[in-house]
């Protein structure tokens, strides 16, 4: 008769990814989740509120929390953005900070730094985008890193690429508390579909509009109705914060819109792996960046002053 084998005590934690915007948290985060999660655009700013995702790493689950890019807010917005960020960082039980090694230690991440002294939190240093800087600049980085006093370890990886991923989520796991599991094994992201959904499409805005356009309209899914075939109708609106914004978004004849809704509807498809009927509504909301239900719709916490 074989010996049982013992199985190895479960793990279970939280991980705040942290850094400057752009830095690379919301791929990382995808990655090491082996699903999309988070939208990801080249543009700064992106992630708004805080999108909680879990991995599994052998008997540990890793509950990873993708904060705001944390920077110096000058509106009400980019206050709740970063107010999000450094609650998500109070909360876990460790902290990863994302840099971008190509600028290396910036402004943002020298005031992400000065937060984390202040508050007597350490920190591992992901090294991002490894590929596209010379050896001797990244290991000058990482010294750089290692004078400050508050780093625990330092990770060189390529989100984009996932090269050293695999090495980080093995280490995080090894680090969770003992405990048990808080989620089902299958769950990937604690967001209901609603709210991925209108990130989904929010994505697309991001990509297909340009300049200052994005960061002032906001999309909610205000209805999800399941279909006797399988299939799901949603209805998302779309709201800006200005009359002349509409027409732009909306586009000549309704084409921009049009081909923003298809990439949209085939990517939740993807995701939800049924058919889609996707609805998008225009809508003009003056001040709905001084409304405390928008920001409740995004998942932030209503800043009583602009910053």
């Amino acid at each position: 008769m074989s010996e049982e084998k013992v199985a190895a005590p479960s793990r279970c934690g939280y991980v705040a990814l942290v850094g400057a915007p752009n830095a690379g948290k919301s791929t990382l985060l995808n990655q090491l989740v082996g699903a999309k999660i988070a939208i990801v655009t080249p543009k700064v700013q992106t992630t708004r509120a805080r999108v909680t995702a879990i991995a599994l790493e052998g008997e540990s689950q890793i509950i990873f929390v993708d904060t705001p890019g944390i920077f110096k807010p000058t509106r009400r917005l980019e206050q709740a953005m970063v107010d999000a960020a450094w609650s998500g960082a109070a909360e876990a039980d460790r902290i990863a900070l994302i840099v971008d090694a190509t600028r290396g230690i910036t402004k943002d991440v020298k005031r992400i730094v000065e937060g984390l002294q202040k508050s007597g939190r350490r920190a591992h240093v992901i090294l991002n985008k490894i590929d596209i800087i010379k050896r001797d600049s990244l290991l000058a980085l990482a010294q750089s890193f290692s004078d400050l006093g508050i780093v625990d370890d330092i990770f060189m990886i390529s989100a984009l690429s996932g090269d050293g991923v695999a090495d980080l989520r093995a280490a995080l796991g090894r680090e969770m508390p003992l405990g048990p599991w808080l989620y089902p094994e299958d769950q990937l992201a604690l967001a209901p579909m609603r709210q991925l959904a209108a990130e989904v499409t929010r994505e697309k805005l991001f990509m297909r509009l340009n300049q200052e356009l994005p960061y002032s309209l906001t999309v909610e899914t205000e209805s999800w109705e399941e279909r006797k075939d399988g299939s799901v109708r949603i209805a998302q609106v779309v709201f800006v914060s200005r009359a002349n914004h509409k027409p732009i978004v909306l586009g000549k004849g309704g084409q921009t819109i049009k081909q923003i809704g298809a990439a949209a509807r085939a990517e939740l498809e993807e995701m939800l792996e049924r058919r889609v009927h996707l609805f998008i509504f225009v809508k003009v909301r003056e001040k709905w960046l001084d409304d405390p239900e928008r920001y409740r719709e995004m998942g932030l916490d209503f800043p009583k002053n602009s910053g």
